[in-house]
């Protein structure tokens, strides 16, 4: 009966696990952007995302792990896996960087 136990509280923790919000509606994480402005994550923003959408395919778990850069987004990679102009506003475009970068 104990093992039973154990095992549907790791099912539950893995199921929570898969359904947190990457940062929680009315929170933010905030970068440094160089020239543009720092970069304002916002979980308003970003609240149909889950963790594991981002991380760990596409970011690493641990902190300053990828120096993301502006080429790497407009190529693809990095944010750009979203913002691609498809999925959702393309980082390419200039008239976007207000939506990230914060003077």
């Amino acid at each position: 009966m104990k093992i039973i136990s154990v095992i549907l509280s790791v099912l539950l923790l893995v199921a929570f696990a898969s359904t947190v919000m990457a940062v929680a509606p009315g929170k933010s994480i905030e970068y440094a952007g160089g020239g543009a402005g720092k970069v304002v994550f916002s979980g308003d923003t970003h609240k149909a995302s889950k963790c594991n959408d981002c991380h760990v395919k596409i970011f690493q778990m641990k902190k300053n792990a990828s120096k993301i850069t502006m080429a790497d987004m407009n190529a693809g990679k990095n944010c750009g896996e979203c913002h691609n102009g498809t999925k959702a506003f393309a980082s390419s475009d200039a008239a976007n960087c207000g939506k990230c970068h914060k003077k």
